[in-house]
């Protein structure tokens, strides 16, 4: 394991595996270094690139650095965080981010993070009709429940009315195995929250989103996945300069890496 302090003194862990051009795998909600997809497409794409895998802060043997009591999420704290791994990585990386994480991808390629080209696997934006906004409040309902320690609270609110599973699904959740690591990182839901909810309002993407992500971008979307998030990934290739969309036929939102890989390979070739 290894470490890069970002811009506010948090220490952000790392992987490093493979060899050949850089690559950063940026993980959606509560997902890491040991409990995620992006570990195995990691070593799926070492054969052919150096790809680094990182604990976004809050999460696995990353730090933190809270906002202060009452002060807002700053989304660019997140920035900051990969802006010093692609710098390790010897910039202008290939950048891929899956769910929420491509919607943290996007807004560092915006803000001027040095990427090569960016591809991005179904950020959860609601775009139309075709599935309920999240609440107006949602945002702020989600960073109260977290502060007040209610965590499985977080995430059952969190995949209700952020995610739209069926109640019964979510109710059976919380018997698995891996809830307590959910648990572990329910505090960091408010950070993704702060990249998407933007997005999630039920209406089309802003004009001029994302107006800075000019690099080769490539939007993919399981052709299994739910009709919302397909269509967002859809509007989203439309809007952004140079982004082209493909479906993975077979894949659902939680997309095998041995169906995924090549296809960000031939792309970050």
């Amino acid at each position: 394991m290894n470490k890069v302090v970002s811009s506010d003194g948090t220490a952000i862990a790392y992987t490093r595996v493979g060899q050949g051009p850089p690559v950063v795998l940026v993980d959606g909600a509560m997902c890491h270094r040991a409990f995620g997809p992006n570990p195995a497409l990691a070593e799926a794409l070492a054969r052919d690139f150096t790809v680094y895998t990182y604990d976004r802060r809050g999460r696995g043997d990353s730090g933190d650095t809270p906002p202060a009591a009452g002060s807002p999420i700053d989304p660019r704290r997140e920035i900051d965080d990969l802006a010093a791994l692609v710098e390790e990585a010897g910039g202008d990386v290939r950048l891929y981010g899956i769910s929420s994480g491509a919607a943290l991808a996007l807004a560092a390629v915006d803000a001027g993070v040095p990427v090569a080209k960016l591809a991005v696997y179904e950020p959860p934006f609601i775009v139309d009709s075709s599935r309920p906004p999240i609440p107006a409040d949602y945002e702020q309902h989600l960073r109260d429940l977290v502060a007040a320690g209610r965590r499985s609270e977080a995430i059952r609110y969190f995949m209700r009315a952020g995610v739209g599973l069926p109640a019964v699904m979510v109710a059976m959740m919380r018997f698995m195995p891996a809830w307590s690591r959910l648990k572990a990182v329910a505090h960091t839901l408010a950070y993704d929250a702060a990249f998407v909810t933007a997005y999630e309002r039920g209406e089309p993407l802003p004009a001029g989103s994302w107006a800075g992500v000019t690099v080769p971008t490539l939007v993919v979307d399981g052709g299994k996945s739910p009709a919302w998030i397909r269509d967002a990934a859809r509007a989203l290739a439309e809007t952004l300069p140079a982004a082209r969309h493909r479906t993975l036929e077979g894949q659902t939102h939680q997309v095998k890496p041995a169906a995924l890989a090549p296809v960000l390979t031939e792309f970050f070739r």
